[in-house]
């Protein structure tokens, strides 16, 4: 999907959610006996609706082994088959020397056709540059994120005092363009947003920790949000588990209709749509 494609989602459905499939086999209905797909496959039918974006994350399957990696694979082409139009994450965090990395695009990009992947930017340029070449698809740099630890390094200042974050999404952004390049950047760093849109004005953001985490869509959207959106904001607990009995397609559904409510709204009022 390239920036266009996307840019006509989020106003066509006046939405700028994306639902993380982060299926907790413990927090799932009894009656499900744990299988990952069929819970993927309500919730997906659930929420399409109201996101433009669904981010399976791999953890959540390479967890339950050869069968859990199974259900990421049908889940996506379950999407494919019957969403046309939805920008699909996997969410795997890769990141390692260039061979390596070539391996890891093949695998998301060539053979099973997800929109973007994440990637982790400690090692560097040749451990990205593989990723970017595939037309229409994308590279989301984990920038600033919404955990406790981001502290630890990623708000480390240099001589100059800028932040390590600054220069790691200044330094990066280089080796693509905003057509094939996001950055994760958490909700919960909300007053940073301002800093990050200065390094990276037109640029889309991943935006996690809305929800469970208790980021601020407003405050996201009042520093983030650009004339064309340039956000997708992640919602994972929040919806998926929002229950965990039987009804629980039908409460997400609820959680994800109201976050689109809210984000049609911001959109309205910063004149996107």
């Amino acid at each position: 999907m390239n920036r266009d494609n996307l840019i006509s989602a989020i106003k066509a459905k006046r939405s700028f959610l994306c639902v993380g499939l982060d299926p907790d086999t413990a927090k799932m209905p009894k009656s499900l006996c744990g299988n990952l797909f069929e819970f993927n496959k309500r919730i997906i039918d659930a929420t399409a609706p109201y996101s433009v974006a669904f981010k399976p994350n791999l953890a959540f399957y390479e967890s339950q082994g050869i069968d859990g990696y199974k259900a990421f694979i049908d889940t996506v082409a379950y999407i494919r088959a019957n969403y046309l139009g939805i920008f699909i994450i996997a969410d795997a965090k890769r990141g390692d020397i260039g061979n390596t990395s070539r391996m890891y695009a093949e695998s998301f990009f060539g053979k099973i056709g997800v929109d973007a992947v994440t990637v982790a930017p400690y090692m560097g340029e040749d451990s990205i540059v593989p990723f970017l070449g595939y037309p229409e698809k994308w590279v989301i740099v984990l920038g600033l994120t919404s955990n406790k630890g981001s502290h630890d390094f990623q708000l480390t200042r240099d001589a100059d005092g800028t932040p390590l974050f600054e220069n790691v999404m200044r330094k990066s952004s280089v080796w693509g363009n905003d057509g094939n390049m996001m950055y994760v950047v958490g909700a919960t760093q909300d007053s940073l947003f301002a800093d990050v849109r200065r390094v990276l004005p037109r640029h889309f953001l991943l935006v996690p920790g809305v929800g469970a985490q208790g980021g601020s869509l407003e405050e996201v959207a009042k520093y983030g949000m650009t004339d064309e959106c340039g956000l997708l904001v992640n919602s994972s607990r929040g919806i998926i588990h929002a229950s965990q009995d039987d009804d629980f397609a039908d409460v997400a559904r609820d959680k994800a209709k109201a976050l689109q409510q809210q984000m049609q709204a911001l959109l309205v009022a910063h004149k996107v749509i």
